[in-house]
């Protein structure tokens, strides 16, 4: 795991944490299991669309299914939020797809598809949270230096268009010779949430 300077860890619950992010917050995740990520992006998710929120998931096929069934549960209806705009759930492969080049991010493109979607979300007037999982897929890749131009991306967008971001990574595959990436990842963050297991209702998280 990489060393995260700065901060230290402080404890809050997790329905006050999402409740009271600000939309500057860009947010880190490395967890150790699928279940730890998925109940955490369901906090993160729900209580934005409890405060009126517009919720942009760009997520894997597999995690997509798995977020609305938890959505489901706590009695969110996905189609009706999907059919005004609340909650906009995407493929993150495909997404890549519009703008990746030789294995690398184009920022033309990646401003274009970016802009497009946020055009599309502000004519709502809602405030905008966003949770992306294109990072996680290029850094399994082996795609290390493509992960921390794609974080870099993100950040110049949130500067011109205030939102929250939120992003997550599989601890599996960290390696020794990772750090000095996984460092630049961290200070691509303002908030890093620990990913090891805890009870649900608890979120540990620290300033980057």
């Amino acid at each position: 795991m990489a060393n995260i300077n700065g901060g230290s860890w402080e404890s809050s619950s997790t329905q006050i944490f999402w409740g009271e992010i600000a939309p500057c917050d860009h947010i880190l995740q490395i967890y150790e299991n699928d279940q730890l990520f998925l109940d955490g992006l369901a906090g993160f998710i729900g209580s934005g669309i409890l405060a009126g929120d517009t919720v942009i998931v760009i997520a894997t096929d597999e995690h997509l299914v798995e977020i609305e069934k938890r959505l489901d549960s706590q009695g969110f209806d996905t189609d009706l939020l999907s059919s005004r705009d609340q909650y906009i759930a995407l493929d993150a492969q495909e997404t890549l797809s519009r703008f990746m080049v030789n294995n690398w991010p184009d920022e033309t493109l990646f401003m274009e598809t970016v802009g497009s979607l946020l055009k599309r979300v502000h004519r709502t007037n809602r405030k905008v949270r966003a949770f992306g999982e294109m990072v996680a897929l290029l850094w399994q890749q082996g795609f290390n230096g493509a992960t921390v131009q794609l974080e870099s991306l993100w950040n110049k967008v949130q500067k011109k268009n205030e939102f929250t971001l939120f992003c997550a990574y599989p601890k599996i595959g960290f390696t020794q010779d990772m750090h000095t990436s996984m460092d630049k990842i961290c200070c691509e963050h303002n908030k890093i949430i620990d990913g090891s297991p805890r009870p649900a209702t608890e979120i540990y998280y620290k300033t980057a």
